[in-house]
């Protein structure tokens, strides 16, 4: 595992804001991605006052994509207030799909194509798109040359009950036929994670996002949210629970494998509406304009993952790889954001990460990379408790991270996610 240097101009993480995060089929039920996203794009300029004809370029994340707004970045950004001179384009890869745009963005920094870039993602999942069978669609494609009366007779009587039976997209791999959940069950048994340890860690998330809720920490790092026709502002989160308990948790049935499951809906993500972004700029941009340059982005990778093994194991993959570039160790980083897709996924990529067999195995390294502080892991709560956007969640992890190095007076934070596809990211933010 040779290392690399990320060379180039520095990148500086200015702000960050994100939408509030409510369960799909709620507050956003009649509502698009595009529209959640430029909330998130109109609340960060005027959180930073910037004047929007800055921003050279706008980079969105998304994964459930409508055919109606295919570039669903570039109506965001109309929507949400910037220029259309300024060019917009959308990236798709799984619940790392904000991870992706703020790399991208990063990229045009470093190598001086850009000076300003606004980068995120955003998901609607109670917008999800249900078609119709494939037999359909091809009667209805064929429809298009129809000219004669006679051809919209046969058309018609072509037609039968089955064509109209809706196809509701499902959240598996495309290439093992499996569930998210189905495959974290066998890799949570694989690494020995029991169902205590995932209610202790689901319960966590709540009770830590509730006391940030409390304590005005969430706030902080949203923007409400107004639509007609009654434009009543949404503030909060509807995601966490305050009154989660491991008693609570416990009594809940699993619900992938309902014999022998450990993961319920209660230690699960569960679908979320939302969109987050966040602010990027050149170092020596952010100085001109008089904002903070302090927390910079120092590194990054993606990695790739076996499908019918580790789909989840993104986070240990990548959390190796980083360290192991910039020659650090768990020691020196101060705060530590994962994502939360399910509380075993997590378990099981700390457990990756305490295990030498794994270092040895995996990653080819002769050492562990050893425990991780949970002082310093997820203490504003999670993805688990917050909710999961899929575009989304990786904004929200780089604005965290960021708020946290500067509240806690911290020089070093990871971030990481796994993602649907077997795929991994790691970011370290370096607060100067």
């Amino acid at each position: 595992m040779a290392k690399q240097s990320y060379v180039g101009r520095k990148v500086v993480v200015v702000d960050g804001t994100r939408t509030p995060f409510l369960k799909s089929g709620t507050g956003y039920r009649d509502l698009m991605a595009y529209q959640l996203g430029a909330v998130a794009i109109s609340g960060l300029l005027k959180k930073t006052s910037l004047d929007a004809a800055q921003v050279e370029r706008v980079i969105m994340g998304t994964v459930v994509h409508n055919i109606v707004t295919s570039n669903v970045a570039r109506e965001c950004a109309l929507t949400g207030g910037i220029p259309f001179t300024t060019p917009a384009h959308t990236v798709s890869q799984a619940c790392i799909s904000a991870n992706q745009a703020i790399a991208q963005g990063a990229d045009l920094i470093r190598l001086g194509h850009a000076d300003v870039v606004v980068a995120g993602g955003t998901d609607c999942v109670s917008d999800i798109p249900i078609g119709f069978p494939k037999k359909m669609r091809t009667k209805l494609f064929a429809s298009q040359k129809i000219r004669s009366t006679g051809e919209w007779l046969k058309f018609v009587l072509s037609l039968r009950p089955s064509d109209f039976k809706p196809e509701v997209p499902q959240i598996a791999e495309y290439s093992t036929g499996r569930t998210m959940g189905q495959d974290c069950e066998l890799m949570g048994t694989r690494f020995g994670v029991t169902r205590e340890e995932q209610d202790e860690f689901a319960a966590r998330s709540h009770q830590l996002a509730a006391r940030a809720a409390e304590e005005g920490i969430l706030a902080s790092e949203i923007t409400p949210a107004e639509f007609p026709p009654s434009f009543e502002a949404i503030k909060e989160d509807n995601t966490y629970r305050a009154d989660t308990t491991v008693e609570k948790l416990a009594k809940l049935r699993p619900a992938f494998d309902k014999k022998n499951g450990t993961i319920t809906a209660g230690n699960a993500s569960f679908l979320t509406d939302g969109a987050a972004v966040v602010l990027l700029m050149s170092e020596e941009k952010a100085k001109a304009l008089g904002y903070d340059t302090s927390v910079q982005i120092r590194d990054y990778v993606f990695t790739g993952q076996d499908p019918n093994e580790e789909l989840l194991l993104g986070p240990a993959y990548a959390t190796y790889k980083l360290l192991h570039r910039q020659n650090l160790t768990l020691k020196d980083l101060d705060v530590i954001e994962f994502h939360e897709a399910f509380a075993s996924q997590v378990v099981t990529n700390l457990k990756a990460l305490n295990s030498d067999q794994f270092a040895m195995e995996k990653m080819g390294l002769t050492a562990k990379a050893g425990e991780i502080n949970m002082d310093k892991l997820n203490i504003h709560g999670g993805s688990l408790s917050l909710g999961h956007p899929f575009g989304a969640t990786g904004a929200r992890l780089v604005t965290t991270a960021m708020n946290r190095l500067k509240r806690e007076e911290g020089k070093l934070a990871l971030l990481a996610a796994c993602a649907a596809g077997a795929h991994g990211h790691g970011m370290i933010l370096e607060k100067i």
